[in-house]
């Protein structure tokens, strides 16, 4: 049987990176579920699991694990905040921001390569921040029909030290994590 007409097996290597995304998904669906309740977007840990899954898996298995929890939650298990999910929550005030972590796991893996110190990564993480918080705003201000102005003091501003925190745990974490999964 030539190379071309063999059927594809996993590797080893791709077997243990499609774990790792499942995990990073069940993570990131977990930490959705920590939140403080705020309307019309609750404050949650999501965000810090797409930061650790973005600086630890390879970039390829960072995006599939994303996905992955996007995909659970749109065809309704509830993955996402508020143990919500389906279409509609995709659809709703938070949509914009669920989408927002494809952007920012995006970027991060795109450019982590470059951020390879502590300052570097939370400069990198805070503009992963951006790319969440912008098409979610955006998404926010079109649903609702509020005005930047309006939209900003309940769906970033309140966000801003929370997600500061976040940043820090993950830019501190991540190498060690990283390392971790390399080791075992």
């Amino acid at each position: 049987m030539t190379t071309a007409n063999r059927p594809y097996t996993a590797s080893r290597t791709d077997t243990r990176q499609m774990v790792l995304a499942a995990l990073f998904a069940a993570l990131l669906a977990v930490f959705s579920q920590i939140q403080i309740p705020m309307v019309p977007v609750p404050v949650n840990l999501g965000l810090l699991a797409v930061y650790l899954c973005a600086l630890t898996l390879e970039p390829r298995w960072a995006l599939i694990s994303v996905g992955l929890f996007l995909g659970m939650g749109a065809v309704g298990l509830p993955v996402f905040a508020g143990f919500r999910g389906g279409p509609a929550a995709l659809l709703g005030a938070t949509g914009g921001y669920l989408l927002g972590y494809v952007f920012a796991s995006g970027l991060i893996v795109a450019l982590r390569e470059r951020a390879d110190t502590l300052a570097g990564r939370i400069a990198l993480l805070f503009a992963g921040m951006l790319a969440c918080y912008i098409p979610g705003t955006l998404w926010l201000m079109l649903l609702t029909g509020r005005t930047a102005a309006e939209a900003l003091p309940l769906a970033v501003y309140p966000f801003l030290p929370g997600d500061a925190l976040k940043i820090l745990v993950a830019a501190l974490t991540a190498p060690r994590l990283r390392q971790a999964l390399r080791r075992s």
